[in-house]
Order: structure tokens, then sequence, then C-alpha cells
């Protein structure tokens, strides 16, 4: 019985000494990875965390919190709000629309015809955005290749007002935000094995049955986060915006630059940026509520 005793409390005795191990190998691990992640927790902190309650403390301190009516009454604002949502939404539908396509033969094409495609999309983010919103407005103007074009075929005697209008921005707005939907959904349909769908088809399924029944439902929550990703990265555009769109189209980032810029009132300007950084959070807190942010971002993978 002695012996059986020593034995027991050997072995506990390595047990311990062994779970002591595993704990400081995974401390070790935890403190080498925590370690990486300080400069990019720095970085956020400096460049988004520290500019945005700088924000906050000026939308509230000068002169204070009057600022936040004051930015409510103001009709231009409200307009360029409504505006600004109008413009996303439209955006926002085109780049789904056109991009959907586009990401589903990238997803089930040859390997050359991917890398091809691929090429394709990223030459849009080698390009700058300058160059892109400058390249439309020499396109769409009266005299620019679109109407230069009609005018040689006979199709119109005189030139098609095009630029400095809302169609304009959309167009621009949405070639410059179509890679970012085109991404998401690429990885949601990579998800998605041929033999899904091969099966579907072999039981008798048309191919539009097959992608209303099966493709479209696995895949809706990279659309959900392909649009909402585009929607609210149109919400912040300045750029675009302002070089294509006209006098009539004032937009939330115009309309900001010119509170700041221009009247030099930085406590209403900045009470406005407020106000479009909670359209955002709503935006997003609604949107999770439908769809789990983490399965957008393809982050949760199955349930562990």
């Amino acid at each position: 019985m002695g012996r059986d005793t020593i034995r027991v409390t050997k072995s506990r005795q390595r047990e311990r000494i062994d779970g002591g191990d595993a704990n400081d190998g995974a401390a070790r691990r935890f403190n080498f990875f925590g370690a990486l992640g300080v400069p990019a927790v720095a970085f956020m902190v400096v460049v988004v965390v520290i500019p945005i309650g700088m924000i906050l403390v000026q939308s509230m301190t000068n002169p204070g919190p009057v600022n936040y009516a004051t930015a409510s009454e103001s009709g231009i604002f409200r307009r360029s709000v409504w505006a600004t949502l109008k413009m996303s939404f439209i955006v926002t539908v085109l780049c789904i629309v056109i991009g959907y396509p586009y990401a589903y033969v990238l997803a089930r094409s040859t390997p050359r015809l991917r890398s091809i495609l691929l090429i394709a999309l990223m030459f849009s983010f080698w390009t700058s955005l300058m160059v892109r919103t400058y390249a439309w407005q020499l396109i769409l103007n009266d005299t620019g290749a679109v109407n230069t074009f009609l005018i040689d075929v006979g199709l119109i005697d005189e030139p098609v007002h095009m630029i400095r209008t809302s169609f304009a921005v959309y167009l621009g707005m949405t070639h410059v935000l179509l890679p970012f939907a085109i991404l998401p959904l690429y990885a949601q349909l990579k998800t998605i094995k041929p033999e899904v769908e091969q099966a579907a088809q072999s039981l008798g399924a048309r191919q539009s049955k097959v992608f209303f029944s099966i493709t479209l439902p696995l895949t809706l929550p990279g659309a959900i986060g392909a649009g909402v990703l585009v929607f609210v990265l149109a919400l912040g555009f300045y750029i675009t915006p302002q070089v294509l769109g006209g006098a009539r189209n004032s937009y939330i980032g115009t309309v900001i630059v010119q509170r700041i810029q221009i009247l030099l009132d930085t406590g209403v300007g900045s009470a406005m940026a407020a106000i479009t950084l909670a359209i955002v959070l709503t935006i997003l807190i609604v949107t999770s509520r439908l769809v789990d942010i983490r399965t957008m971002l393809g982050i949760k993978q199955g349930n562990r």
C-alpha cells in the first residue's frame, strides 16, 4: 500500500510540473503574440481613437453642446445627409449587382483566367484615386470621349451634359468602390465547393434554380458584408463627389469641409462629423442584428 501511495504522489507531482510547463509555455506564447500586437494597437490609438476623441471634445466645447442643435437645424446639412445616404445606397446596389457576376466568374474560373481577372481587379488599387476621378471628368465632359463618340456616330447633335451631375458621381463612386464589393463576395464564394452546385444540377435543377436556392443563400453574408463596407466607405468620400458632382449635389464631406475651412466654425463642423459617425455606428449595429459581423468578415468559421 505504501508503494502505491508513493507512485500516486509522484505521478501527481509530474502532472503538476507538466501542467506548469504547459501554462508557462502558453503564457510565453501569449506574451509574444501580445507584444506583436502592441504597435498595431498603438497605431490605431494614435490615428483613430485620439482624432475621434478630439472631434468629440471640440464638438462639445467650442462653444458647447449647442453645436449639435445648430448642425441639426442646418438645412444644408440635412439635405447633404439625405443626398449622401441616397448616393451610398445607389452605389452599394450597383457595386453588388456588377460585382457579383465578376466575383462568381473569379471563383469558378480556371487558375489562368483567375490570375488575369485578379490582376485586372488590382489595377484599380494600383491607380491613384485622383487619377481615376479626373479620368472620369475627362470622359464625361461635354467635349469628352463619350460625347465626342456619340456625335461622331450621329446619335446626338449636341453634347449631353453628364459632368457635375448625380449620374457622374454614381458612376465614379461605383468605379472606385467596386473592388471593395468584389473581394468579400469572392472570398465567400470560395467557401462553397463547386461540387455542391454540380450535385444540384445533376438532380435536374436548372442553373438559375441552383443559384437562387443554393448559391445566393450561402453567399448572402458575404453580400451583406460587401454592401455594408461599400455603404460606409461611400458615406465618408469627399474627393470623387466634389470633383464629379455639381453645386446642387452637396454631400456630407463637402459640407463639413466648407464649415471648417471656409466658415472656420470648427465646433459645428465637428458636431456634423460626430453625427456622421453616429450614423455609421447605427448602420453597423443594425446590420449586426441581422447577420453576425464576424461571419461577414470571414472571422467566424463555424462554432467552436
